[in-house]
């Protein structure tokens, strides 16, 4: 049982969509894979996160929104279900799906809550102008974000992969980047609210999360990112985890490390909402 109680549900929504992806196509498959493990008999439902005992998170899950190949579509689509879950006063957390979702779900958070403050896992900056020519490719949600006064502040975790042209960008938005060759949770901010956190699989090492299209060596592990997300303690307005590709999955390795990702920013939610 919780040692204390839990003063927020969290929605989750699917969105079920890579459309926007680059290489490889296999997002969309993520949210019912991210399902099955939070539902599977191997472990419970508590987080470590939330004191002695832990933290059950009440998760409403409100199932996949019906998203299409039409990105301007899917977008009203993502951003009216952020709004519904705010005025349910429900903690709207998204269920990827490729990393293009993460500019209309934060617009939409941004637009209820103010301007955020912005926790970004990732082996990359994803800010670039365009992508392949597409400006709202999987790799320049953070440029849209940042172009349209969404995030005040914008911290990015584990990044391995930063560019010339990215390099530009996060100092031309003013972007704090905390790369992975110098890195320590003690480095990472403790950000102030409302706090959007938004978690692409890509951050952590593909040794423990072979299921993502773009695998990248040298990651965070489970337990650096788990340290750093206790020590945040804003109040979380929104979130998602994104690019799980299960078509890339060992042994429902990163399915089940997706699940527990969100059992427990679901229960930092819960501990920061009171």
């Amino acid at each position: 049982m919780p040692d204390f109680p839990i003063r927020r549900t969290i929605r989750l929504i699917g969105a079920p969509t890579d459309v926007n992806s680059s290489f490889l196509r296999g997002p969309a498959l993520g949210p019912a894979a991210i399902r099955k493990a939070l539902a599977s008999d191997h472990a419970n439902g508590t987080a470590e996160i939330g004191g002695a005992y832990g933290l059950y998170a009440r998760l409403n899950d409100v199932g996949d929104l019906p998203l299409t190949e039409d990105t301007a579509h899917d977008d009203r689509l993502i951003a009216e279900a952020a709004a519904r879950a705010i005025a349910a006063g429900e903690m709207p957390f998204f269920l990827g799906g490729d990393h293009a979702i993460a500019f209309p779900a934060a617009a939409a958070v941004a637009k209820a809550c103010g301007p955020l403050n912005i926790l970004h896992f990732d082996a990359h900056p994803d800010i670039y102008e365009a992508f392949e020519g597409n400006p709202r490719s999987h790799a320049s949600p953070f440029a849209r974000i940042m172009e349209a006064g969404i995030a005040r502040r914008l911290v990015q975790v584990g990044i391995r992969t930063l560019n010339p042209h990215q390099a530009a960008q996060a100092e031309r938005f003013g972007v704090e980047i905390v790369r992975m060759l110098d890195f320590a949770p003690d480095t990472v901010p403790v950000l102030d609210g409302p706090l959007y956190i938004s978690f692409d699989l890509d951050g952590l090492d593909p040794s423990v999360a072979p299921g993502v299209s773009h695998h990248e060596p040298g990651g965070l592990t489970v337990r650096e990112v788990l340290a750093v997300l206790s020590r945040q303690t804003a109040a979380v307005a929104g979130a998602d985890i994104v690019e799980f590709n299960p078509t890339r999955d060992i042994n429902d390795m990163t399915a089940t490390v997706a699940a527990k990702l969100v059992r427990e920013i679901a229960a930092l939610a819960a501990r920061n909402a009171g």
